[in-house]
């Protein structure tokens, strides 16, 4: 005899779904960061961001990973750079705009290792 369980939602931590939204946990609302987040939730939060998110996205302060993209160069790179606290959008237009000896030779560095990446690709669809 088998019985049917009634299916449970996929839930995850807040962390988890603060990272798949490109936002610093911390910054998020309380509510946000105390409960669990269902993948029916997150999917309603990237279809139609409330305006704390959109805010987050916009403003920051944004997670290594996103000021690492929008720096273009690695999250390895900021952390040489002696950068490991969260920047909001401003700090990063700033850093943009000042371009540091380390940001240039961080992005340089980043090209170099996305075209070796490209170059390999290409080399294994020819094989």
């Amino acid at each position: 005899m088998s019985t049917s369980k009634a299916k449970t939602p996929q839930t995850m931590k807040p962390a988890t779904a603060a990272k798949k939204l490109g936002i610093l946990l911390s910054a998020a609302p309380a509510e946000f960061q105390e409960g669990v987040v269902s993948r029916d939730e997150l999917n309603a939060l990237q279809a139609d961001p409330p305006s704390w998110l959109a805010e987050l996205r916009r403003e920051g302060p944004h997670p290594r990973q996103v000021v690492a993209a929008k720096l273009r160069v690695s999250a390895s790179g900021l952390a040489r750079a002696g950068i490991t606290a969260p920047l909001t959008t401003a700090e990063i237009e700033t850093l943009k705009a000042e371009n540091p000896d380390w940001l240039e030779r961080e992005q340089a560095i980043q090209t170099g290792v996305r075209q070796e990446e490209f170059r390999l690709k290409q080399q294994r669809a020819k094989a």
